[in-house]
């Protein structure tokens, strides 16, 4: 049995101590905003936040996770898609497909939290998920337009 805080919620999950956090998340937990994409934590589909940190899921074993650590999926990351991160990807209509870019704005709210001012070296070099569709310049324009967003008051992180 593990003890995972997720979304600001306890939870107790029965799964072998190497299941990938991926799965206790969408197959116990039903929060399937996470996605599958590799399984080897290089495209960024399953992109969590732990403890703020961007983290690839996929690889990730349940048991590396303590009770104590603060896991966000997509679903926690705002109730109603109000995250700044969020309302940049709608306005400038960022996703094609939209498979990567659930993985896509974890990593995005992650770099903002840590540098409210990205240069596109900054957002090259910390958003290194996959999207096979090639949004990434409008990925990049809607990492902007979120930290200038942040930077100018209108919303906050």
């Amino acid at each position: 049995m593990a003890t995972l805080t997720i979304n600001g919620e306890k939870r107790e999950v029965d799964v072998e101590s190497d299941t990938p956090l991926l799965w206790v998340l969408r197959e116990q937990l039903a929060l399937t905003g996470t996605k599958y994409g590799c399984g080897i934590a290089q495209c960024g589909a399953c992109t969590v936040h732990i403890d703020g940190v961007a983290t690839r899921s996929c690889a990730m074993p349940v048991s590396a996770v303590t009770a104590d650590q603060k896991i966000t999926t997509i679903e926690g990351l705002s109730p109603d898609g109000s995250h700044p991160v969020q309302k940049a990807w709608l306005a400038l209509d960022v996703p094609q497909c939209g498979f990567c870019q659930c993985g896509m704005i974890m990593a995005a709210t992650a770099l903002l939290k840590n540098n409210p001012n990205p240069t596109d070296a900054d957002i090259d070099a910390e958003i290194t998920n996959i999207c096979r569709c090639g949004t990434y310049n409008r990925v990049r324009e809607a990492i902007k337009t979120a930290a200038t967003s942040i930077r100018e008051g209108k919303v906050a992180l």
